[in-house]
């Protein structure tokens, strides 16, 4: 069972072939040279440029599963069993991109589409498989994980998810405004450094002092509430910032630190007491600040105080935007014979706002 995948939710233009939940391709081409003048995702520069290198990154992703295989009609339907794509969330204009790529490729090869949301992904991204070899194969056993909870940490998204089973799920905790992911990207900017900026904060804070700054850790005493928010924490680090200047490099290196250091304490609190009102033996952990060393460590120790056991993807490739997730979760539609026949193409469209509890049905 050979799936092609397309992602093109934001800012990265990616496409995959997975077998199953095994990985034969995954290329990722990033726009963060164009947007990183502007602080952040133009959607117009984003759409233009995922048009500019869609075919691209398709026929790489093809060319890669298959040793240098060049598709055509006649060998590509052999190949390939359905085209997957990304319906949402993310920028609309950006998520067209990929739905008319994925709708163009099934209709020239008669094959079905699968529709997945973007959430699923990053939530799946951890039931992933490198390709076979002697020292990692392995037979991938799951279901005994569930109920199992998720935790997805990236740009535009902070939640935590129940995942009964692979299809069924509930929100328990969610954003409320600023995600972990665009916080840390914002605390970057302030402090000088270009988009996306949380590797670099991450980078400076682990030379800084976390205690030399007093910032407020967001919805203290409110942890049950299950909200995420992060738009106090950064207006404090603006002013912050502000009163420090001129900055010097040990003042930056503190800074990232106080700030990372909040931020990461905020998730920590909610996710604590998740955990204690939803027992369960695994946390899937995805989402592109999942790749953050320092969060690992800290969300890690909060399981093995809980006797929960955490999965990670096994790639740091695979915690940002990628279209292997995508496909994995495709997978599992697939079994469950969810997809869309080519009568019913033009019914289909990009749905920005999607919740990963919600049904996609058109």
């Amino acid at each position: 069972m050979k799936i092609l995948a397309i992602e093109t939710s934001c800012d990265e233009t990616s496409a995959a072939v997975v077998e199953g939940t095994t990985v034969l391709s995954n290329v990722v081409w990033s726009q963060s040279n164009i947007h990183s003048k502007w602080g952040g995702v133009v959607p117009n520069l984003a759409k233009r440029a995922h048009q500019e290198r869609i075919d691209w990154v398709v026929d790489q992703a093809i060319k890669k599963a298959f040793s240098g295989f060049k598709p055509n009609k006649d060998t590509l339907e052999n190949k390939i069993n359905a085209v997957a794509v990304t319906i949402g969330p993310g920028l609309a204009v950006a998520l067209e991109v990929g739905i008319n790529k994925a709708k163009e490729v099934a209709k020239h090869f008669d094959l079905p589409l699968i529709l997945v949301n973007h959430i699923e992904g990053h939530v799946l991204s951890v039931l992933s498989q490198p390709r076979p070899t002697h020292k990692n194969h392995k037979t991938q056993v799951v279901d005994d994980y569930f109920p199992a909870l998720a935790l997805v940490a990236s740009g535009k998204h902070t939640d935590i998810v129940l995942i009964k089973e692979i299809g069924g799920y509930e929100i328990i905790a969610h954003t409320m405004d600023d995600a972990l992911g665009e916080a840390l990207d914002k605390a970057a900017r302030m402090l000088g450094f270009g988009y996306p900026g949380g590797e670099m904060l991450e980078k400076m804070a682990k030379e800084g002092d976390t205690r030399k700054y007093d910032l407020p850790i967001p919805m203290m005493g409110r942890e049950s509430e299950f909200k995420f928010s992060y738009s106090g924490l950064k207006t404090a680090f603006w002013k912050l910032v502000e009163e420090e200047k001129p900055l010097d490099k040990k003042k930056i290196q503190d800074l990232a630190a106080s700030f990372q250091d909040k931020a990461f304490l905020h998730l920590e609190r909610i996710l604590k007491e998740v955990l204690t009102k939803h027992k369960t033996k695994k946390l899937f952990f995805g989402g592109g600040v999942s790749a953050n060393t320092e969060l690992r460590k800290r969300v890690r120790k909060i399981c093995k105080e809980n006797n929960v056991e955490m999965l990670l993807p096994y790639s740091k490739k695979l915690c940002g935007d990628n279209a292997a997730m995508i496909g994995v979760a495709a997978y599992y539609k697939y079994q469950r014979g969810e997809i869309v026949r080519q009568k019913d193409f033009d019914k289909t469209d990009r749905l920005p706002r999607a919740k990963i509890d919600e049904r996609l049905t058109f």
